[in-house]
This record gives structure tokens, sequence and C-alpha cells, in this order.
């Protein structure tokens, strides 16, 4: 039977390999922008990466609200979906470690300086978000 995932419990599920968020934001007509993004966790933030130029990077500086949506799409079926504000910097030297953390969690620990560098670069943003709402199901299916 499903039902909510406990605070310790969606910690983990965001945590488990490589999966990846889908950051819903609104454009500037109202439009809805989703799209995935690799992302790690600081406390109950939520930190990823992106472009200052992208649809997200430009609807976040306008908008800071954002909902970022994580599945698990094998039998039984698990969600987290978090609502939240952002917190944007484009300070390269705070980027660089988070950066480095998000390449290490999708490329392997090999690759995560190589990574790291390649995305903490003028013209990118560091983007937190913080937690104001989460809705998580587990065992869906089952």
């Amino acid at each position: 039977m499903a039902r909510e995932m406990t605070p310790d419990e969606i910690r983990a599920f965001l945590l488990v390999g490589t999966r990846t968020a889908n950051v819903a934001t609104v454009r500037i007509d109202g439009r809805p922008h989703v799209t995935p993004v690799w992302f790690v966790l600081d406390g109950d933030d939520i930190i990823f990466n992106t472009g200052a130029t992208s649809v997200k990077g430009r609807t976040l500086r306008r908008d800071p609200r954002v909902s970022l949506s994580v599945d698990d799409a094998t039998p039984p079926y698990s969600f987290v979906v978090i609502e939240g504000i952002a917190e944007i910097s484009d300070d390269l030297d705070a980027m660089l470690p988070w950066s480095t953390a998000i390449g290490g969690r999708y490329m392997g620990t090999d690759q995560a300086e190589q990574f790291g560098r390649r995305n903490a670069v003028e013209g990118e943003l560091l983007v937190r978000v913080h937690p104001q709402r989460t809705i998580s199901r587990t065992k869906m299916a089952a």
C-alpha cells in the first residue's frame, strides 16, 4: 500500500544513484518550463547548476518559486516532489565545490574535478532550493 516517506527515507531516496530532478519554473508568459537537472543535497536544500541565459536560469532570476520532481520508475514506484524558493549565486568560488560534488555523483569521483571546473565558470549559476513543501509516496504499486 502506498504511503508517505519519512524525512530520512526522502533523503535516502533523493541520494540513490544518479536520479535526476525534473525542475519546473514559470516562463514570463505563464507557460510552464520543465527540465531535468543533476543535483546534490546540502542538508534539506537541493543544489544544482544552470546557465544564466538558459530558460531555467532566466525564469528563476525573475521568479524564484520552483518545483522539483524525482521519481523511481521501477516497481513498486516512488516519488518525491519538492516546492521551494531558489537562491541564485554566480560566485564561482562558492560554485566550484558544489559543481565538483555534482560531477562526482553523476560522472564518478575520477571525473568530479573535471566536471566541477567545467561547470563553475562565468555564465553559470549555482541554484540552492530551500524546500517549503515536500510531497512523497513510496510503494505506489505495492
